[in-house]
């Protein structure tokens, strides 16, 4: 329900004439919900922006949280919102920091008496539903941005491609490897293979669960990627579940080079390369 230009001007008369009382109640209600998880003087100078820019919005003639008499009002509920949401805080949390300000308005026309008094308290809290479902719903648009904007980090970390020799780099994969996080692998590994300049790349599936198609389809594609740039690929980690999986399934590698550990398929790059090292003798041999 929009407030109409009479009951917002009492809005913000009513704020305005009982500023400290509002902003200190306000702040009372506010920090309880909060438990003391933000300090006295932020959560107060939030308080107060949000009490100055409704005095403003009301004294403009706002009728409804989309005027544009309430730009300034929505820009500090977005503000308080994304804050909260980089914070940790849940958003019941943020929007009770809203929603408080109905007990205030309450109290404050406690004292008035007859029915006057009960349509303004109607009104306002009408008001005050908009702006904390404005509130809930900013939250939650800037904590999925910040869920994505961390899975994508998290992805990045957990696709490495290290140098491990002049000419030969590597991708150890731990976990699942779907679509999206394939598509990381081939871009960061290609990549990889154009700044070093490297011939050899090793794909080590160690820390794979299970292979399954899928998984040997993104394997195969990075492959032949890289291929394309004129590396060869070895896989490693072949261990012998997977490697009954693999046949099971009737997926076939071709002419890619298979190995069982990364070791091995270092020791079939350096061997290819002309670098291979002899083999640490053993005390029998000694």
């Amino acid at each position: 329900m929009a407030l109409s230009a009479e009951e917002s001007g009492r809005l913000a008369g009513l704020l305005a004439e009982h500023t400290d009382q509002v902003v200190q109640r306000w702040t009372e209600l506010v920090a309880t919900s909060l438990r003391g998880r933000l300090s006295q003087a932020e959560l107060r100078r939030q308080v107060m922006e949000l009490h100055a820019s409704m005095i403003t919005a009301g004294e403009s003639g706002l009728t409804d949280l989309d005027a544009e008499a309430a730009a300034e009002l929505r820009a500090v509920l977005a503000e308080l919102s994304q804050g909260r949401a980089r914070q940790g805080f849940s958003a019941t949390e943020t929007a009770a920091s809203v929603f408080t300000l109905k007990d205030v308005l309450l109290e404050l026309l406690e004292i008035r008496q007859g029915d006057g008094a009960l349509r303004d308290f109607v009104a306002f809290s009408s008001f005050v539903d908009q702006m904390g479902l404005f509130t809930f719903e900013t939250y939650v648009r800037a904590r999925e941005s910040l869920i994505a904007d961390q899975a994508e980090q998290l992805l990045e970390l957990s696709t490495p491609v290290v140098k491990l020799w002049e000419g030969v780099v590597a991708v150890p994969l731990v976990g699942t490897l779907d679509s999206a996080r394939a598509q990381v692998v081939m871009e960061r590994l290609l990549q990889t293979l154009v700044d070093t300049g490297s011939p050899y790349a090793i794909i080590d599936i160690t820390g794979v669960p299970a292979v399954d198609t899928q998984v040997a389809q993104h394997i195969l594609k990075t492959v032949v990627a890289a291929r394309l740039m004129g590396a060869d690929c070895i896989i490693s980690g072949i261990r012998p579940q997977i490697a009954q999986t693999i046949v099971a399934l009737g997926i076939e590698f071709g002419d890619i080079a298979t190995k069982a550990s990364l070791a091995d398929a270092l020791r079939h790059v350096l061997r290819l390369t002309g670098l291979e090292t002899p083999r640490r003798q053993s005390r029998r041999e000694l």
